[in-house]
């Protein structure tokens, strides 16, 4: 969500929305008892979960149900292992196609399937096609607070900042206690050079969440960009010692090293006057 500079800033994308409804969808044409709708959820949740530990034998193992009976949520397990094997456009596609299919009836589910759609397409930098299935799901289940903030991030990756600052705003007053949400609106701000309101977000941020190595990451290289190196040093250097092998201390361990050649480097000599003739 933050344009890359001379400080390495890191906003990790979460997937707010939920990989699977939250409550049961009847499988497509059941063709036996076996495929009644209890049993065909149950064995959705056990071919998800091995999706994400074992995603090779999660396909292989949707594709034998969906020859037996699985109908339209073996193909969604298929969707899932192919997202947790890295296949982001071939998951984005299968999950954009059955969100009408196994939420024709149930407009959370569908909002569901399409939320982790998005997902899919933004992992595979299609900013776009990602920005429309979360509109469309956000059609379906209107003021969600995480499609609202997943939709930021797709606004934000084609850096259409306001926008993004505009979906975060409508989370923040359907939920003014997502920290998640001020910390991302502070990355659109710092793109606009809105460092001021950035600080301030970030401020808020950490007021909900102490001590966040992400956050202090963040206000870091705010404070960097607004020309106070000094106090993001100071920064930088508490997330080092809060998290040294993190991501966020290993950014701050980089920033601080570019800092210190910058402040070592001998200053630009001024070009020699012509002289007069």
């Amino acid at each position: 969500m933050i344009r890359r500079n001379a400080f390495i800033a890191l906003a990790a994308l979460s997937l707010s929305t939920a990989a699977l409804p939250t409550h049961p969808v009847q499988a497509a044409a059941p063709t036996s008892a076996s495929a009644s709708a209890p049993d065909a959820n149950r064995t959705l949740k056990e071919c998800a979960a091995k999706a994400e530990s074992d995603p090779d034998a999660a396909f292989e193992q949707a594709l034998r149900w969906q020859e037996k009976d699985g109908g339209d949520l073996a193909r969604l397990c298929q969707a899932l292992a192919l997202f947790h094997k890295g296949d982001f456009k071939a998951a984005g596609a299968r999950l954009e196609e059955l969100a009408p299919l196994l939420g024709k009836d149930d407009p959370k589910a569908a909002a569901s399937i399409l939320g982790r759609g998005g997902w899919a397409w933004l992992r595979a930098g299609d900013q776009l096609r990602a920005e429309k299935l979360y509109s469309a799901a956000l059609d379906k289940q209107p003021g969600d607070v995480d499609l609202l903030i997943d939709r930021a991030f797709a606004r934000a990756e084609g850096e259409r900042f306001w926008d993004a600052v505009a979906d975060l705003d409508a989370a923040l007053v359907k939920d003014p206690k997502r920290a998640d949400a001020y910390l991302y609106r502070a990355g659109a701000h710092k793109a606009l050079s809105n460092h001021r309101q950035a600080l301030a977000d970030i401020d808020r941020a950490l007021e909900l969440k102490p001590g966040d190595p992400e956050a202090i990451l963040l206000r870091g290289n705010v404070k960097a960009l607004s020309g106070s190196v000094n106090a993001a040093r100071e920064d930088w250097a508490l997330v080092k010692r809060l998290t040294p092998d993190s991501e966020f201390g290993r950014a701050a361990a980089v920033n601080l090293e570019r800092a210190a050649k910058m402040a070592s480097a001998p200053p630009e000599k001024a070009p020699d006057k012509a002289k007069a003739p």
